[in-house]
């Protein structure tokens, strides 16, 4: 697996959807992961963020670990809570819209076989957090790439809340992303663990996940 880079790369600001998509799949291609800042159309993210922010708080579910029957809540690894994106509202459109053009672009360029794509809002309140984790176990084969958006306006350096890339399982040093608004954060599900730190202030974001097709006999994965 290539290393990771000390620095990431910026986006210089919104640039067309092919080209941003261009730079993601480079990235990809090279490293294995992407981090450009402030590169979802500033649309998109008005959207977003302004949906997040009317959402009560009865729609926010604590998030756990798995899915289905091996889902578990457990404390000690998140303590956020997590709305899921089912496309309803304009706003979830515009995101999912948006995500299926960088599925098609990515399957085309990468042949990834990108088959399906979930996802949710994330709210961490101030002091919550995501352990360290992989979004995928290898060999399982269901998620394949994890894409991640902020919507965080002015958010400071002492604001903390950052998101942690690390190389490997022995790696403790990682690569830091501020969750400053509009940035976006795309990687390899089965290859960087990575972790949330807690944040001085409410952290919002958007998580998603580009799925395979494992569909074996009548049990269909993933589900619809």
């Amino acid at each position: 697996m290539v290393a990771l880079k000390q620095l990431a790369e910026t986006s210089g600001g919104n640039i067309s959807d092919e080209t941003l998509f261009r730079l993601i799949a480079e990235d990809l291609e090279t490293q294995g992961y992407s981090i450009r800042h402030g590169a979802l159309p500033d649309d998109i993210a008005n959207a977003l963020f302004l949906y997040q922010q009317d959402l009560n708080a009865n729609k926010y579910a604590k998030a756990g670990i798995g899915r289905g029957n091996d889902f578990l809540k457990n404390k000690f690894v998140r303590t956020d809570e997590i709305c899921w994106i089912t496309g309803e509202s304009e706003a979830g459109r515009m995101w999912v819209d948006w995500s299926s053009k960088l599925q098609r672009f990515l399957n085309q360029k990468l042949f990834l076989g990108l088959f399906s794509f979930e996802s949710h809002f994330a709210h961490y309140p101030p002091g919550a957090y995501y352990k360290r984790h992989y979004d995928a176990f290898r060999g399982e084969t269901n998620r394949v790439l994890s894409v991640v958006t902020y919507l965080n306006p002015s958010w400071g350096q002492n604001d903390g809340g950052e998101l942690v890339i690390y190389q490997d399982e022995h790696d403790h040093e990682g690569v830091k992303v501020a969750p400053a608004f509009g940035t976006i954060v795309v990687f390899l599900s089965e290859e960087f663990p990575h972790e949330v730190l807690p944040a001085t202030r409410d952290r919002y974001s958007v998580a998603g996940w580009f799925r395979v097709n494992t569909s074996i006999n009548n049990n269909i994965d993933p589900p619809r």
